[in-house]
């Protein structure tokens, strides 16, 4: 397989060449991802598993090097949303079965394709578990965008969650910090969801937090920080998971993590300064970029396995289209952002000047 390099002995470890414009474009995937989190709260690495993927790296590394970064940036974030009072742990420790068995069963299913139908057919599958998810949540934003809603609570506008909460299966436990009396079955199951998307794609946020707002009724910070807590786990069981079969690239971690770190603290101050409309328009931007961007490589894909016509020129086509639909789509939200951040703090600055 080209870009390999094969081990010395027992497990097969798999690494991709990295040149300085591949090195500089994950740092880029990283700041753009962490910016994402920082201003949507979390779940802003889902274009980073694509990301690398586009850039030649084997989907099932781009997922293990991804879920390996989430794991330490989880540690990080969970501990300023505790402070807060934005986790409820004793939900998180439920859920933490549901996640892990979740991430279990996806890390099995990636290895096993990989290693029966080989690398093309892992991307595949791996694409279209991205697109199925990234087209529902695309549009379920633009079905809020045009109603106009605001800020997202399970316990407003919503009657889900309340159906959810009448349905007694037991245990029905009680959570203090949510204030919600559920069927313990619910919390599972989300977590099964979340956990299984995580050990795919590389991360399980973006499904999880809003699950946890629209199913189980929590509000929006509560669920941000509970999700980010059981990231821990998640991130932990799926980085040693995949580490063990050699599909972790700490290469690509440290990357991601020095364009994350500085990309979660820009998205933090542009949320003090960038409405809810915004922020929504910004994200479905690049999750819909990003879905299309996957889109477009299903035919390459097919063609390789032999189950599709199609010219090698044509091929590259679409593979360069697939990259500047996710790179431009992800640049083009970081500069409305940047935009929106510079025109709020010229308006604060404006404001300021009057009120002296």
């Amino acid at each position: 397989m080209s870009g390999f390099i094969p081990p010395p002995t027992g497990i097969e470890v798999a690494f991709v060449d990295i040149t300085l414009i591949k090195a500089l474009a994950v740092i880029l995937l990283g700041f753009i991802g962490g910016t994402l989190s920082g201003f949507l709260g979390s779940g802003g690495a889902f274009i980073m598993t694509p990301g690398m993927m586009n850039l030649g790296v084997p989907g099932i590394l781009a997922v293990g090097s991804n879920i390996t970064h989430k794991f330490g940036k989880a540690l990080v974030g969970s501990k300023s949303h505790g402070e807060l009072g934005h986790v409820d742990k004793k939900m998180a420790i439920m859920m933490v079965v549901g996640l892990v068995a979740g991430v279990q069963v996806a890390v099995n299913i990636n290895e096993n394709i990989f290693d029966n139908l080989g690398k093309v057919a892992s991307d595949l599958y791996i694409s279209i578990i991205f697109i199925i998810i990234l087209t529902a949540i695309t549009l379920v934003i633009l079905r809020d965008i045009i109603k106009g809603n605001g800020e997202d609570t399970g316990k407003k506008g919503h009657d889900l969650p309340s159906k959810i909460q009448k349905i007694k299966i037991p245990p029905m436990v009680h959570f203090d910090v949510a204030n919600i009396t559920v069927s313990l079955w619910f919390p599972l199951i989300v977590a099964f969801a979340t956990g299984y998307l995580a050990g795919t794609i590389g991360v399980g946020g973006f499904i999880g937090v809003p699950a946890m707002i629209y199913i189980l009724g929590m509000s929006t910070r509560l669920a941000a920080g509970t999700e980010l807590f059981l990231a821990i786990f998640s991130g932990a069981w799926g980085a040693i998971n995949y580490a063990l079969t050699g599909f972790v690239d700490l290469r690509l971690v440290v990357l991601l993590y020095l364009g994350s770190l500085i990309g979660v603290q820009v998205g933090a101050i542009a949320t003090e300064l960038i409405e809810q409309r915004v922020a929504k328009l910004v994200l479905v931007t690049v999750i819909a970029t990003a879905d299309l961007g996957r889109i477009v490589m299903i035919p390459d894909y097919l063609m390789k396995m032999g189950l599709f016509i199609m010219g090698e020129s044509t091929g590259r086509l679409l593979s360069n289209l697939s990259i500047i639909l996710l790179f431009g789509g992800a640049i083009i939200g970081i500069i409305i952002i940047f935009k929106k951040m510079v025109d709020g703090l010229n308006q604060s600055s404006k404001t300021h000047k009057t009120v002296n």
